[in-house]
């Protein structure tokens, strides 16, 4: 049996921020606690714009607070993202996540698991897993 505490990891090497400010996200699960998923616990900084592709993972998003939006980079398709929105990118999904107002508190959990501590290349995505 697996128990984190998000008090716990925050500030640790657990706790991973963009270094472009956009984002900080708490990696909960990684891939060495052997589950083939991640769960990260991520604040989407107000104001802020993120262009992504993770051509290398699935991702299930569910926010928890906050509002924004994500484009789909290929139909131009916006949707609103808001407190109980879950989206889904299951096929590799070029996408712009857009938070508004305030920041956004989601649950992020992607297939495979992350090694923990990646951030996004200059395409937008994370490396494969090793």
């Amino acid at each position: 049996m697996i128990v984190r505490n998000l008090n716990r990891i925050i500030n640790t090497d657990k706790d991973v921020r963009d270094p472009n400010g956009n984002w900080i996200s708490r990696r909960l699960i990684t891939k060495k606690d052997g589950m083939g998923f991640s769960v990260n616990d991520t604040i989407i900084k107000a104001g802020t714009e993120t262009k992504i592709w993770y051509k290398n993972h699935l991702e299930a998003v569910y926010c928890v607070s906050g509002n924004g939006s994500i484009e789909d980079m290929d139909t131009g398709i916006i949707h609103d993202i808001e407190p109980g929105a879950l989206y889904a990118l299951n096929d590799h999904d070029r996408h712009v996540l857009r938070s508004g107002t305030e920041d956004m508190h989601m649950v992020c959990i992607f297939y495979p698991a992350l090694k923990g501590d990646e951030v996004h290349d200059e395409d937008g995505s994370y490396p494969a897993s090793e």
